[in-house]
């Protein structure tokens, strides 16, 4: 039996407050559908700025807090303060990252354990502390960003230490969900192919979103709004029984 939502609920999305990021407009989209958004970025007055503005655009309720998701006491803190400030907490997006277009000779100790510490255990203390708010609640939803950068090998702007920690956050979602389902928390991962955003090296032109394109089945690359809506269905209550997944969002770059 699929546990019900409450009536009034929260998701907190990481890493939502650059402007032309798949956070904030996913966090847009879920508000037009009645979420009421909580953000954890890095950036605490620009998370605040994005939450005011979504609260006042969309009639919900929204919080921003600031943290650097490679830091575990910052994470907590962050959740703390959001959970006082709004309803009932039912999901959460792990959206913070960094790209890394080191190439593998070149990577650096540093390097690695920059991109490390946010795309793999940035994603682990966010949901470490989201579940067990939604353990104790008997319900919630947990979306990881991988890349299909992991599953290809690369191949994308970034290189290896990218698609080595997102391909650990796909090992790491079937796993949570696996040891989590029981109670009432579901665990999927997005695998998202070339998106037209800042992490892809700055404001993409025409020519070079057509190249990227061409190495998918459809003819243009995608858009934060692609993502938002994967989002909002693995978020949704009707999901209920889909878990432990990768749902790829690229065009048809990878089919597995």
């Amino acid at each position: 039996m699929s546990i019900a939502f409450p009536e009034s609920r929260t998701v907190v999305l990481t890493g939502a407050a650059s402007p032309r990021g798949i956070g904030r407009a996913s966090a847009h989209y879920l508000a037009e559908q009645g979420w009421n958004i909580g953000i954890i970025d890095l950036d605490a007055d620009a998370a605040a700025a994005v939450a005011a503005e979504i609260a006042e655009q969309h009639g919900v309720l929204a919080a921003g807090a600031g943290a650097n998701v490679a830091d575990e006491a910052q994470v907590r803190a962050a959740f703390d303060s959001l959970e006082a400030a709004l309803p009932q907490l039912v999901a959460l997006v792990n959206l913070a990252g960094v790209s890394s277009p080191v190439p593998y000779l070149e990577v650096t100790n540093e390097e690695w354990n920059r991109v490390m510490n946010i795309n793999m255990n940035g994603v682990h203390y966010a949901t470490r502390r989201a579940v067990e708010s939604m353990v104790g609640n008997g319900v919630g939803r947990v979306v990881n960003l991988s890349s299909v950068s992991a599953q290809r090998g690369g191949g994308t702007f970034s290189k290896t230490v990218y698609s080595a920690a997102k391909a650990g956050v796909i090992g790491f979602t079937r796993s949570v969900a696996r040891e989590l389902g029981h109670q009432g928390v579901t665990v999927n991962a997005i695998s998202p192919g070339p998106i037209d955003t800042d992490i892809m090296g700055g404001t993409l032109t025409e020519e070079r979103k057509t190249a990227m394109a061409a190495d998918g089945v459809l003819p243009r690359i995608g858009t934060p709004r692609d993502i938002a809506a994967a989002i909002a269905y693995l978020i949704s209550e009707d999901s209920g029984f889909v878990t432990g997944q990768t749902l790829n969002v690229d065009g048809g770059l990878y089919m597995h």
